[in-house]
C-alpha cells in the first residue's frame, strides 16, 4: 500500500531508484532571486528556456497549484574508469561519464510512470517530471534529502558523490517531509579550482556562458578561441567539477556503460556523417546534440592533440555543408600546419562567403 511516505519511497527504491526522499512544497521553495540574478547575469547563455516561464521555474507551486508534496528520486550513474586517466588520452574523444549509456529521460521515465500510476489508482493526482519541465530539481532534491548542492551547483550525495540523475513525482496528497540534507562541502574548492575555463566565479554559482558542457552540447555556434584549448578531447560534455570531488569515495559503481563509447578514436568519430551519427548514438543523450556540433568538438579536440595523420579528413571538413563545421576544420588545418598547409587554405577560401569561416581563415 502506498498511502504513507514511507511506502512510497519504499516502492520507488524497488522500482530502482537508489535513493528517494519527500519535500512538503510551500512557499520556502521559491528560487525567483537566484533565477533572476542568474538571468541578469547573462550566465544562460544561448539556452534561451531557461528564461521562459520563469515564474513557474521559481517555484514547483507556481507550476502546478494543486501540488502539495514532491516524491524525488534518484539513480545512481557512477563509473568505474577514471575520468582524468581517459582525459590524457589525446587521440581519444571523452564522452561525460552521463552519457555514456541509454538516455536518463527514458530510463528514469519509465520508473516514474509505473509509480506514477499505482499513485494514481490510490485516487491522488500526480505529474511527474526528468528534466522536462521548468522545475528546480537541485534544489528540491536538497530540501527531500538526498544530497545538498555543492559549489559547483550540482547535487552532492554522501552515499553516491556527484554521480546522480534526478526525477521528481508531484501531488496532491498531503506528505510528511523527508528530512533535508545539509551542505557538507566546508572549506573544499576542489571543483572551483580544478574547472579549465575557471566557469564556478564563486561558490555555489555557475557561469553556463564559460562552462565546456554548456558549449559542447548546448551552444551550437562557433567555440570561441579561449574555449578551445581548455577542451583538450572533451568532445560531449566536462566531468572535471564531479570527478574531482571527495566525496565520490563513498560512491558505487554502476552499471549500464556502452563500452563502445569509451575510447573512441577521434579519427573514426571526425568522419561521421549525420546518418552514422545517429546511429552511432541511437539511444543516448549525445544524439540531440547534432552532427554538427559534435564534429565540430572533435576537430577542436584533433587540433589539442596536434593529430596530424588527421589532415585528410579535417581537410575535407573545410568544405562540409554546414559552416560551423568548416570553421573549425580551417582552424584545425591551421593548427596542424600540413605540408602545402598555406597553398590549402588559399584554394578553400575561393568561394567561400560566410563570415564565421572567413574569421577562421583570418585569426
Amino acid at each position: 500500500m502506498l498511502g504513507g511516505p514511507e511506502e512510497l519511497i519504499q516502492r520507488a527504491l524497488e522500482l530502482g531508484f537508489d535513493d528517494a526522499g519527500i519535500v512538503k512544497l510551500g512557499p520556502q521553495h521559491d528560487w525567483s532571486r537566484q533565477l533572476d540574478e542568474f538571468l541578469a547575469l547573462g550566465r544562460h547563455g544561448s539556452m534561451d528556456w531557461l528564461a521562459r516561464r520563469t515564474n513557474e521555474r521559481s517555484n514547483p507551486r507556481n507550476l502546478w497549484p494543486e501540488a502539495r508534496s514532491a516524491l524525488m528520486v534518484a539513480a545512481n550513474y557512477a563509473s568505474s574508469h577514471d575520468v582524468f586517466e581517459e582525459l590524457s588520452h589525446e587521440d581519444e574523444g571523452y564522452l561525460s561519464v552521463y552519457a555514456r549509456r541509454k538516455d536518463y529521460h527514458d530510463v528514469l521515465k519509465k520508473k516514474l510512470r509505473q509509480l506514477a500510476r499505482e499513485y494514481a489508482d490510490l485516487g491522488h493526482q500526480v505529474k511527474l517530471f526528468v528534466d522536462t519541465a521548468p522545475l528546480m530539481e537541485k534544489p528540491l532534491a536538497m530540501a527531500a534529502g538526498l544530497g545538498w548542492q555543492g559549489k559547483h551547483t550540482n547535487l552532492v550525495s554522501q552515499n553516491f558523490g556527484s554521480w546522480l540523475f534526478l526525477g521528481a513525482l508531484l501531488t496532491d496528497a498531503e506528505l510528511s517531509p523527508s528530512p533535508s540534507e545539509q551542505d557538507h562541502c566546508g572549506s573544499c574548492q576542489a571543483c572551483m579550482d580544478i574547472c579549465p575555463t575557471k566557469a564556478i566565479p564563486a561558490a555555489y554559482q555557475l557561469d553556463a556562458v564559460r562552462c565546456l558542457a554548456y558549449l559542447s552540447i548546448e551552444y551550437k555556434g562557433v567555440i570561441a578561441p579561449e574555449f578551445r584549448a581548455p577542451m583538450g578531447n572533451r568532445i560531449y560534455g566536462c566531468d572535471d567539477c564531479l570527478a574531482i570531488c571527495p566525496w565520490n569515495k563513498f560512491a558505487v559503481i554502476s552499471h549500464g556503460e556502452r563500452a563502445q563509447l569509451r575510447g573512441a578514436k577521434l579519427r573514426q568519430l571526425v568522419r561521421l556523417n549525420d546518418q552514422e551519427f545517429r546511429s552511432f548514438f541511437a539511444g543516448t543523450p549525445i544524439k540531440r546534440t547534432g552532427r554538427d556540433a559534435f564534429v565540430r568538438n572533435v576537430l577542436i579536440a584533433i587540433a589539442n592533440g596536434g593529430l596530424q595523420d588527421a589532415w585528410p579528413d579535417v581537410y575535407a571538413l573545410c568544405r562540409d555543408d554546414n559552416p560551423v563545421v568548416r570553421a573549425h576544420a580551417v582552424a584545425c588545418l591551421k593548427i596542424l600546419d600540413v605540408p602545402r598547409g598555406q597553398d590549402m587554405l588559399q584554394s578553400l577560401r575561393v568561394g567561400e562567403s560566410d563570415a564565421r569561416v572567413l574569421g577562421e581563415f583570418d585569426r
